[in-house]
């Protein structure tokens, strides 16, 4: 019953800074300035590809004032689309997981494996195109204790295909698990849900820190190397992906990107290592 990664939330100490470093790195544009009682936060939304980001600083006590007053700044939820709302939030209450509706919103009332969710209907083709210099969100990254039990209950909670995941796992990173693939082979969209190699690297301290959690997120974008050169332009730190073709694959620092990592692929490119590497190389398809 999931589409799209459809939006990131991140509390950042300064909305004004978070919204000028998007629009020089990734092209996005400001759509709204607003807020959520739920969350308890002032919001700045701004949409980038066909994703959108919304920055958040804390209007008093609440989640986000608990996530800035502990983590000071960084990737704190995921949001995804579903193409019947109304159906989602009936299978959710079905299924016992309290929701909170606001403003076109379905918040989980509660947050298993340290992944904060909020959901929305899919926008219309017309609703929605593309903005700036990417295409899409298309990833979040969940490291847990329990990998299968924390797949187990997205499939579960979400009536999402097993049949269509795909495996994952990595010596030179440190984990394996799953990716919750949604629509392959039409859509790259999934939750990367991995448990890490105690000792193996930076998302296994990264985890040691925080325990079940959202690590980071992936983009793509149809011109890594254009990517390469705003980020060098504006003085933030990136890296090549290691043992990946120059122009496929950089990852953005997260002292860059107030706290968060992100992953960035030349569009198309990952589904070198999502279970259809004949796409690697494709012309770009609907929905991409």
């Amino acid at each position: 019953m999931l589409s799209y990664v459809d939006r990131i939330q991140m509390v950042v100490p300064d909305r004004k800074e978070a919204v000028a470093r998007w629009q020089a790195v990734f092209g996005a544009e400001q759509l709204a300035e607003d807020g959520s009682r739920h969350l308890n936060a002032h919001r700045t939304t701004v949409q980038a590809g066909r994703s959108l980001f919304e920055f958040l600083e804390p209007a008093g006590p609440g989640p986000i004032q608990d996530f800035r007053d502990r983590w000071g700044q960084g990737l704190y939820g995921a949001g995804f689309s579903t193409p019947d709302l109304t159906a989602l939030a009936k299978r959710l209450a079905d299924k016992g997981c309290p929701t909170v509706e606001e403003g076109g919103r379905l918040y989980l009332g509660e947050t298993r494996f340290g992944m904060p969710i909020v959901l929305t209907e899919d926008p219309s083709p017309a609703g929605r195109g593309y903005t700036g210099h990417i295409r899409c969100v298309y990833e979040v990254t969940n490291p847990v204790g329990d990998w299968e039990a924390a797949t187990a209950y997205y499939t579960n909670l979400f009536s999402l295909d097993d049949s269509k995941y795909c495996p994952i796992g990595s010596k030179l990173y440190g984990y394996q698990g799953t990716l919750t693939l949604f629509d392959p082979p039409n859509r790259l969209d999934r939750v990367e849900v991995v448990t890490t190699y105690e000792g193996s690297g930076a998302m296994d301290r990264f985890y040691r820190k925080r325990g079940d959690s959202l690590y980071m997120c992936y983009i793509e974008t149809d011109d890594v190397f254009a990517m390469q050169a705003r980020l060098e332009a504006n003085h933030l730190r990136y890296s090549p992906g290691e043992g990946r073709p120059d122009g496929t694959n950089l990852f953005i620092h997260p002292q860059a990107l107030f706290g968060m990592l992100m992953g960035v692929s030349k569009t198309m490119y990952g589904w070198a290592w999502s279970g259809h590497p004949e796409l690697a190389g494709a012309p770009l398809g609907t929905g991409h």
